[in-house]
């Protein structure tokens, strides 16, 4: 079995404007996120705690800890997913996100797994 592959899990997101909740006039930009969390390794692996950056267009981080996600501490045995929804709100129209989640493998081992920076944007903000 290979060690690189028995380690991994991809992670997936899709970002939605939330109009009805935003104030562009009070600068509130309100998003919602979905995020997929797939085992593409050989071990089960459960998530244990997150880590984000959020940056907004005026270069602002917020930096966010905490365990679980959505109140879940989920198992994936390999080949199973994880998905919810989650937001953010931000002070311009165009952010972006990225961070790691903590992981620990059924046989101990603790890992991170990388989630890639996605763009939060209002519509029509961005060509």
């Amino acid at each position: 079995m290979a060690e690189s592959k028995k380690y991994e899990i991809s992670v997936t997101a899709e970002t939605q404007y939330l109009a009805d909740q935003s104030d562009p006039q009070d600068g509130r930009y309100v998003f919602a996120y979905n995020i997929t969390i797939l085992n593409t390794g050989n071990i089960a692996a459960q998530l244990i705690s997150r880590h984000w950056l959020i940056n907004d267009a005026e270069s602002h981080v917020q930096e966010v800890r905490g365990l679980g996600v959505v109140g879940h501490q989920p198992l994936l045995k390999p080949g199973e997913r994880f998905e919810y929804t989650s937001g953010c709100v931000l002070t311009t129209p165009v952010g972006t996100m990225r961070g790691s989640y903590q992981m620990v493998a059924e046989d101990g081992t603790q890992f991170e797994a990388p989630i890639a920076e996605f763009t939060l944007a209002m519509p029509r903000v961005l060509h």
